[in-house]
């Protein structure tokens, strides 16, 4: 048995490389040439001798030396391996600091943002620091009950926002799950309580899919007698339906009138931001009521970055309210909608004027994703569009002026 005394007075002889003074229980102290000296613990699993840091002498002194020789002891009688839990705790202390949900949401926030977009990163940040933190944040992760979370998420239920409540459960889930990868929890508590939120169906966005309602809404579009750029949007949506965020920040430098052809950016598309990066632009065939328009508010607009810039700044691009309100100043409220000229261009071009589903989609640009392969699908059908394209924006002509409606057989 060791004494404080002998502790202190141990020394290694020069003639050897390390020198072990014995305790109990498998402790000794180890004391090399130089003169450090520091504790360990040696022990057996499955017949594998395995040693055990417990500190340095005399910082760690006997007394506390022989306490975590016991600890250890107590760890091994319940069939946990003390240099294990030892393991797991250096790597907790390297994967993220604090345990708080706070803490693990930044954690999660930060690791995840060199690999979100934007939009994706705000709206992660905004369900945490709004709806999460306020209630939860500052208590340790592992010690939150699924009663108390769904506590926190329905009283976004209770604000009526049933879309936002399940967004919140999804932000949620990404953060439990960190917190299990790291060390700070257990287990991910979100998919208890999933089914104890209100059901939320998400409903499609008001769209006029049938020729001759469209008929009326291209007539009310020509006879609306608000601004050129909103009239000139106006115009450009039905034909080129694409989405209202890249038409409204459409670039005349992103523009080739002569060749017909307006190229977005793959950063401009709603996509990750692998595929951002990785990807094709998204190349948009322009027919030839589409340059007329084009050509028109360019006499306008062509000296300024953006083709629809807004009302009060030239410098940004229109708001998207903007024709929208077009749309309920002429009658169309909860009828249709910006985005519904893309259901509008899918359905008719496909069950009335029967074109093949892969060149529509390849216009909504619903292509280009990541395939089993690990590559982008490079088919985008861009002479088939191009072909496509004249004769829906010749089709919608014809609407307009009330000739050659197709009926509407319903799918």
């Amino acid at each position: 048995m060791l004494t404080d005394a002998k502790c202190r007075n141990a020394v290694c002889p020069s003639d050897k490389k390390q020198a072990r003074f014995a305790d109990s229980g498998g402790m000794y102290l180890q004391i090399s040439p130089a003169g450090s000296k520091r504790w360990f613990l040696k022990y057996r699993v499955g017949g594998k001798e395995k040693q055990l840091a417990l500190g340095s002498y005399p910082t760690v002194s006997l007394t506390a030396a022989r306490k975590a020789r016991e600890a250890a002891k107590l760890q091994r009688s319940e069939g946990i391996d003390p240099v294990q839990v030892r393991q797991v705790e250096k790597l907790k202390a390297s994967v993220g600091t604090g345990d708080t949900l706070t803490a693990t949401a930044s954690d999660w926030l930060e690791r995840g943002k060199p690999n979100w977009s934007a939009t994706h990163y705000v709206r992660e940040s905004r369900n945490i620091t709004k709806d999460l933190m306020p209630y939860l944040g500052k208590r340790n992760i592992a010690s939150i009950k699924p009663i108390e979370l769904l506590a926190v998420i329905q009283k976004v239920e209770a604000r009526g926002a049933l879309d936002v409540a399940h967004r919140v459960l999804i932000t949620a889930h990404g953060v439990w799950c960190h917190a299990v990868a790291t060390g700070r929890a257990e287990r991910d508590i979100t998919p208890d309580i999933k089914k104890a939120l209100k059901p939320h169906i998400k409903e499609n966005l008001p769209a006029i899919i049938d020729p001759a309602q469209l008929a009326g809404l291209l007539r009310a579009s020509d006879a609306y007698i608000g601004g050129p750029i909103v009239r000139a949007a106006l115009k450009l949506a039905p034909i080129l339906f694409q989405r209202p965020g890249n038409l409204r920040t459409m670039r005349w430098v992103d523009l080739n009138l002569d060749a017909g052809l307006w190229t977005i950016p793959s950063e401009d598309m709603k996509r990750t931001k692998a595929e951002k990066i990785n990807g094709q632009a998204h190349v948009v065939p322009l027919p030839r009521q589409a340059v007329e328009v084009l050509r028109d508010i360019q006499k306008i607009t062509g000296n300024r970055e953006y083709v629809f810039p807004g009302l009060r700044d030239w410098k940004k691009p229109m708001s998207e309210a903007a024709v929208s309100a077009a749309l309920h100043a002429m009658g169309y409220k909860d009828i249709h909608t910006w985005h519904g000229y893309r259901a509008t261009g899918r359905t008719i071009l496909r069950q009335v004027l029967k074109y093949p589903k892969d060149v529509i989609e390849a216009q909504l640009a619903h292509t280009g994703q990541i395939t089993h392969g690990g590559a982008y699908d490079r088919a985008t059908h861009l002479d088939e569009r191009e072909s496509m394209l004249q004769v829906w924006a010749d089709y919608l002509d014809k609407l307009a002026r009330g000739a050659d409606v197709i009926a509407f057989k319903a799918a």
